[in-house]
């Protein structure tokens, strides 16, 4: 048996979702925050028997795009004002940790 633990942009969550339920993957969904991009994401907890593995990373991998979107910089040129430009940063797709389990009980 393996842990899954899927960190999925927010955008992607619900696709995500649908897809590993209606493959019967059990999981269990979190609101998380994103360290860099300060950005909603979603951490998915599964645990997934060996042979189910590739399945569930299948559907991980089809249902999180990346894309770019726009985010607010500041630029600090010397002045008391800062400025401030959209740049383009690249978000979505998934982090995703696979960890064996030594024991599962479910209580």
């Amino acid at each position: 048996m393996k842990m899954i633990t899927a960190i999925v942009n927010r955008k992607d969550a619900g696709e995500v979702c649908d897809a590993l339920a209606e493959e019967k993957f059990a999981f269990t969904k979190m609101a998380t925050t994103g360290g860099f991009l300060k950005a909603g994401n979603v951490t998915l907890l599964m645990g997934v028997d060996d042979d189910k593995v590739d399945t569930a990373l299948a559907i991980i991998r089809k249902h999180c795009a990346q894309r770019m979107e726009p985010m607010p910089a500041v630029v600090n040129a010397g002045v008391p004002a800062f400025s401030y430009y959209k740049t383009e940063v690249l978000v979505g797709g998934a982090t995703v940790f696979v960890t064996p389990v030594e024991q599962f009980i479910k209580m």
